[in-house]
């Protein structure tokens, strides 16, 4: 049978890439594993969190059009050690969370931060006494 084996990478469009690059890195400690551009002319910058396997694509192709994101549309989460520690970081940086923090019912921290062009990310404290999901 055939199947997907793994999630290489996940894309996201955005018009101001560097950015967003610096956003990524500066705010979320993202490292950039490669850039290039795509044979259309897609400028394409590709990031990691220092202990995934999935990359994220950042890419800026203005022949598309500008990039407009509706709300709550998509987002992509990240593990924290801690969130209280992280709103330092932020307020450090002149940010802070959209919303949050919640705590869920079995202990999980989450929080929001906006993102560049209309993304969210969503930043997730597991509870250290249970295991992940």
């Amino acid at each position: 049978m055939s199947q997907a084996k793994k999630l290489l990478h996940t894309r996201y469009r955005v018009n101001d890439l560097e950015r967003t690059v610096q956003f990524y890195r500066q705010v979320l400690g993202l490292k950039e594993v490669s850039r290039h551009k795509s044979p259309r002319g897609s400028e394409l910058v590709f990031m990691k969190a220092p202990d995934s396997d999935e990359l994220i694509e950042l890419c800026c192709f203005p022949a598309a059009g500008p990039v407009q994101v509706q709300p709550d549309l998509t987002h992509l989460a990240f593990e924290v050690d801690s969130l209280e520690e992280f709103a330092k970081h932020l307020a450090k940086i002149g940010l802070k969370f959209s919303d949050g923090p919640t705590t869920t019912s079995t202990g999980t921290v989450f929080a929001f931060l906006d993102a560049p062009e209309g993304y969210e990310i969503e930043l997730i404290q597991h509870d250290p006494s249970r295991a992940p999901v």
